[in-house]
Parts: structure tokens; C-alpha cells; sequence
């Protein structure tokens, strides 16, 4: 029955994977349903703590993003990138990169992708170079940042084990950062330069080819405020943390844990945003952030409840079949994280769903933060928003999606950054563990 019962989970993870968006959670809650009420399964933990994080930190962006924040940012990102045109496949994914570290979501990178485009065909460099490597960059950024949900869920699984908020972070941070150089490298070698690119040029006579834009920006003082609310939001969840951390135990006894204290600081920074910058609160829930967040928690409600069911009723024939490999050759983690993500298309989901079996299946803890990056193969289906945005701001033809699915613009760079992360993690963690 184990493989029946799989072939269920992956037909539900397929069918939402088709649907698309929140399709996936609509067909996680509903292959819960089948293996529970027809197979007689015990339902799986709901991922309360994951979802609650996502909306709590959802809220505080979309305040800032409607306070003029998230604009002001992506304006001193295009600064960066118009000093230096020729070297944005590098610069890009750093503006992505630290805009998903900052936000805890890689939707941010929306904002930045169309200033990436126009400042990709002022220095002549094929944009989907940088396209392809800042799309893999805001998704990697997920695994590292500080108020992401798959962070913090995956910290609580590994305290037990005597690895700190702060350890996983210290490699985490350092690892995606290196990997993303490395993909920034490799994405900066494939392809024509951009007035060589047959594509192009049709698109050019033919007119199809965007001018630059002559809007400008003008940074109020409520965007301003309500970036520096947030960055303090951030300091203080990170210093809670550690104080509170069996490492430190500065703070012994806390009155509020430590998942519980992120969601507190990010309601609490949203409601200083929304009355210093007198926000309407009516106008929030229009954000973009707050609809692609809210989508992810439902997202993160279906997949991971489902994958939970399967995995808690069949754990110990799962240590038999899997534990002796897993324990043998510890980097194959990263590759079930790797097929995992790409169907669960969500970080939390996948970390939620996979890391506490693996790592009751006797998986190191230094394998399973260096594997981590891992969860961030969103873009291996062409299907993801962010890599569709890509395509379509891309008004040169050059960001592609080929005819055999895999064959598109991002599958290279963001195979070799997530390789690299992993071989990085594996160095860095065992320093700093």
C-alpha cells in the first residue's frame, strides 16, 4: 500500500503543479482528504508556525511596499546598476539576492527585474544573462534569510540537535552568497552578446523593442521611514534570537519564543509603518506582496499537510528502506530536496514537508544545512511566476523557455548555483558546527 499511497501524494502534487499558483495547496488539502478518509491514513501536523510566519511577515512588507518602501529600494538598486551597465549579470542577482534576504520573500524581485532589463541593453549585455541568475539569486535568498519561514521552521528542527538560529544562518548567509558569484560567472558565458543575437535584431526593426523609460522617481520620506522600521524589525528578531538561543542564554525562560517573537515584531513593525506613514488600511490587501504571500501560505497549508501525512505514517519504513544511503552518502539529501522543491514550488513547503525525516533518519546536521539550498529548485519547471516575469519583461527575446521544457534560460545557472551552495555548505558548516 506505501506505493500506492505515494503515487497519491505525487498525483496531487502533479495535478497542483498543473493548476498552478494556488492550485498546489487546493490539491495538497485535497490528497490529505484521499489518503485519510480512503486509506485510512492519520492526518499529518498542520504547518501552523510556517503559515503564521508567512502572513505575518507578509503583512509588514505589504505595508511597507504601500508606504513607497519596496519602490524606494528598487530606486537605489537602479542607481547601483546604471553606475555599472556592463557588470549587471553580476550586480542583478546581488540587488535580488539582498532584497529576498531583507524581505523574506523572493516576490520582491518583481520590483527590480524590468530595471535589470533596461540597464542590460544600455551596457549590450544579453539580458537574459542576468534575468536567469537574479531570478535563481532571489529564490536561493530564501534558505539564508532571517525572517524567511523555511529558515525559522527549519532552526527549530535542528535546535534539538544543539545547532543555534545563529550557527544556521553563519552558514547559510556565506554558502548562498559564494553560490550565487559562481552562477553569475557561469550565466555570464552562455549566449551571443546582445547585438549579435539574431532574435533581437528581428525583434528591433520590427519595433518590438522597448526605449528607455524617462519616468522618474521621487523618494518620499514615508518610503524612507518605513524601510528603516523594517530593517530595525529585522535587527530585533535577529538579536532575540541569539539572546534567547541555548548557545548564548542570555535570556533564560523567555516569555515568548522565538517563532512566536517573529510574528509579534512583524505585526508590530507593520502597525508603526501604517500609523507614522497614515496609511489606509483597506489598501493593503491590494499589495502585491500581500497576494503572492498569502497565496504561498495556502500553498504551504496543502502541500506540506499532504506531504506530512504520507511521510509520519510511513517513517519507519522510510528509515529502512532510506537510512543507510542517506547516512552513506549524506549530499543525496540535496538531491530529494532538489526533485522535491521543483514540484512543491515553495521552500517552506519542501523544508517542512522532507527535513524532519531526514533528519530522523540520522542525516548530520551539517549535511542537512549544507543540502538546505537545495529546497530553491523553483525554477527547474518554467513555471514559477518570478521566472515567467523574467520572460516576459524581456523585450529582447533573449530570456527564453524552450520547446522541451527544461531547455530554458535559467536550468544551467540555477543547477550550478544550488551545486555550489551545497559544496559550499558542506566547507563552511563544518567550520562553523
Amino acid at each position: 500500500m506505501i506505493w500506492i499511497e505515494l503515487l497519491v501524494v505525487l498525483f496531487f502534487i502533479f495535478l497542483g503543479s498543473k493548476m498552478g499558483g494556488i492550485g498546489i495547496g487546493y490539491a495538497g488539502g485535497a490528497g490529505v482528504v484521499v489518503l485519510t478518509l480512503i486509506f485510512g491514513l492519520d492526518a499529518g501536523s498542520v504547518p501552523v508556525d510556517v503559515i503564521l510566519i508567512i502572513m505575518a511577515v507578509i503583512s509588514a512588507i505589504a505595508a511597507m511596499q504601500k508606504a513607497g518602501g519596496l519602490d524606494y529600494l528598487v530606486h537605489l538598486s537602479e542607481s547601483l546598476l546604471r553606475k555599472n551597465p556592463k557588470r549587471v549579470t553580476f550586480l542583478g542577482p546581488t540587488v535580488t539576492y539582498f532584497m529576498t534576504l531583507f524581505a523574506g520573500t523572493g516576490h520582491t524581485a518583481y520590483a527590480a527585474l524590468p530595471v535589470i532589463v533596461e540597464v542590460s541593453k544600455e551596457g549590450n549585455v544579453r539580458p537574459s544573462k542576468p534575468l536567469s541568475i537574479s531570478v535563481v539569486a532571489s529564490q536561493i535568498a530564501i534558505t539564508a534569510s532571517p525572517i524567511s519561514a523555511a529558515v525559522v521552521i527549519f532552526a527549530s528542527f535542528l535546535e534539538p540537535l544543539g545547532v543555534s538560529y545563529l550557527q544556521l544562518l553563519a552558514v547559510a548567509i556565506p554558502s548562498t552568497i559564494l553560490a550565487c558569484v559562481v552562477g553569475a560567472i557561469v550565466a555570464n558565458k552562455l549566449g551571443k552578446p546582445l547585438d549579435q543575437d539574431p532574435v533581437y535584431q528581428e525583434r528591433l526593426k520590427a519595433g518590438l523593442v522597448k526605449e528607455k523609460s524617462t519616468e522618474t522617481h521621487k523618494d518620499t520620506k514615508e518610503a524612507k521611514r518605513s524601510v528603516g522600521i523594517f530593517l530595525v524589525a529585522i535587527a530585533i528578531i535577529v538579536t532575540y534570537a541569539t539572546l534567547i538561543s541555548k548557545k548564548v542564554g542570555l535570556i533564560e525562560n523567555p516569555t515568548i519564543p522565538r517563532n512566536e517573537a517573529i510574528m509579534a515584531v512583524m505585526l508590530l513593525a507593520a502597525t508603526v509603518i501604517a500609523l507614522i506613514c497614515k496609511l489606509k488600511m483597506a489598501d493593503i490587501p491590494s499589495m502585491s506582496t500581500f497576494k503572492s504571500g498569502m497565496s504561498a501560505a495556502i500553498c504551504v497549508l496543502g502541500v506540506a499537510w499532504l506531504g506530512d501525512t504520507f511521510v509520519s505514517n510511513h517513517i519507519e519504513e522510510i528509515k529502512e528502506a532510506a537510512g543507510g544511503m542517506l547516512n552513506q552518502y549524506s549530499w543525496l539529501l540535496a538531491v530529494v530536496l532538489f526533485f522535491a522543491s521543483m514540484l512543491l514550488y515553495s521552500q517552506a513547503a519542501t523544508t517542512t514537508a522532507l527535513m524532519p525525516a531526514a533528519l530522523a533518519l540520522g542525516v548530520s546536521p551539517i549535511a542537512a544545512i549544507a543540502s538546505f539550498a537545495a529546497v530553491s529548485a523553483l525554477f527547474v519547471l518554467p513555471t514559477y511566476p518570478t521566472l515567467l516575469a523574467a520572460v516576459e519583461m524581456d523585450d529582447t527575446g533573449t530570456t527564453k523557455i524552450g520547446k522541451y521544457v527544461f531547455n530554458h534560460s535559467f536550468i544551467v545557472p540555477g543547477t550550478v548555483t544550488i551545486a555550489s551552495s551545497v559544496i559550499f555548505g558542506f566547507l563552511i558548516g563544518s567550520i562553523v558546527l
